[in-house]
């Protein structure tokens, strides 16, 4: 990341991950082991994801079960470098857990575990909540202060990518919910139809006489639509393109 190549580079490699995983989840998992190649080219670093919401974080991806370990201990002790990177949006990095007085307690459980330095990374989201990469190393001093650097360059282009993921994410959650609106609008059309038919009354009677058999029977009027339709073995189809 010390040259616009690298960064680039990185950008594109991030953007192909969103391109190349179904949801979120597995974009994240794959952030993480990515951030990892990112930053460990010559000591072992493991890498979570924490996301804060409404007061309350959570590890939401991890490299390997070690990061994920060391993310539940932290967020446990409601305190430590990731939460403070989220807290203050500024990268936060210790050095050595034996020597760093900050958190003392959450240090001495972590120490404990072998992992003695470690690094939170701010991630920018919307406002309402916020985000953070967690860097562990088993080897003091491994965060350098141009290794902050580095990862701050990085953050940034992680904090775009996964911006852009979560509204990828919602706009096809909010087109799932548009087409299944659009299908279960169809059913009932066609039952209506069929009511129509039955009974030789007007839509609005069709429809009374569907809401009516829906209230009495306790289901929702889309299934006793589809029930209907399924038993004259007709099959329900819309006009929405994907």
């Amino acid at each position: 990341m010390s040259d616009q190549l690298n960064a680039t580079v990185v950008a594109e490699e991030l953007q192909d991950m969103i391109l190349h995983n179904e949801d979120v989840d597995r974009f994240l998992d794959e952030l993480s082991v990515y951030s990892t190649r990112i930053l460990g080219d010559t000591t072992e670093i493991h890498c979570g994801v924490t996301l804060k919401r409404h007061k309350r974080s959570v590890t939401v991806a991890h490299s390997d079960p070690i990061a994920r370990q060391l993310d539940e201990i932290q967020h446990g002790f409601g305190e430590g470098p990731c939460l403070a990177a989220i807290a203050t949006g500024t990268t936060t990095i210790v050095q050595d857990v034996r020597t760093d007085n900050r958190w003392p307690e959450y240090f001495g459980t972590v120490a404990k575990h072998g992992y003695y330095s470690m690094m939170g990374v701010p991630l920018m989201l919307q406002a309402g909540g916020g985000a953070a990469l967690n860097f562990y190393a088993g080897q003091p001093g491994a965060f350098s202060g141009e290794t902050a650097r580095v990862a701050e360059g990085y953050g940034y282009q992680a904090s775009r990518a996964l911006q852009l993921a979560l509204r990828v994410a919602e706009r096809a959650d909010t087109a799932s919910h548009l087409k299944a609106a659009l299908e279960s609008r169809t059913t009932i059309n066609l039952a209506v139809g069929i009511i129509m038919g039955q009974n030789r009354c007007s839509q609005e009677e069709a429809f009374n006489i569907l809401r009516t058999a829906s209230s009495s029977r306790n289901i929702k009027l889309r299934d006793v639509a589809a029930g209907l339709v399924a038993n004259l073995g007709s099959t329900p189809s819309t006009h929405f393109d994907d």
